[in-house]
């Protein structure tokens, strides 16, 4: 099955996050590495439909129209001025679900992800989801001793109530 952790440890996972951890173990076979060497796109049209049933706005391609926006800042009379991309948001927008594969630790993805998050209006928790095994390396084990750290340190506080860390 799935691994996940959510961060803080010190918290519980609340229903709304174990709804993301529901879908994806729904489509684990289809998605479980190594045995799929899906790139990202791949898995999220694959979990697509099951977070679309629990409300979830996923997005639909990679031009503009078809990307979920998030707002960062806004300006004169309250246009955006600077918003960031997302795979997927929940009805609320206060849950950012990004899907990663190949580049999750290799070119720090997950580290973008992260501090995206942090600046996106009124996103409240973060989804990760990594691969269990890259090239014979352990994704999820790398990030979740990077995300461990972050938290015990307590040398950065996050504005986010939490990040969930999925590796299939």
């Amino acid at each position: 099955m799935i691994r996940y952790q959510f961060f803080p440890r010190s918290q519980g996972i609340n229903e709304k996050i174990q709804i993301v951890i529901d879908c994806f173990s729904l489509v684990y076979d289809e998605i479980k590495s190594p045995k799929f060497n899906h790139p990202s796109n791949d898995v999220l049209e694959i979990i697509k439909p099951a977070l679309q049933l629990n409300g979830y706005k996923v997005e639909e391609g990679k031009t503009k129209d078809k990307k979920i926006s998030i707002p960062v800042l806004f300006g004169f009379d309250n246009k955006i001025d600077k918003l960031f991309n997302a795979d997927a948001v929940s009805q609320d927008g206060k849950i950012v679900i990004e899907i990663e594969a190949g580049r999750a630790v290799d070119n720090n993805q997950f580290l973008k992800d992260i501090f995206q998050a942090c600046m996106m209006f009124d996103v409240e928790y973060l989804v990760i989801a990594v691969r269990n095994d890259y090239r014979g390396g352990d994704d999820f084990s790398k990030i979740y001793t990077f995300l461990e750290t972050l938290y015990i340190s307590n040398r950065l506080h996050l504005p986010l109530k939490g990040i969930l860390l999925i590796g299939y």
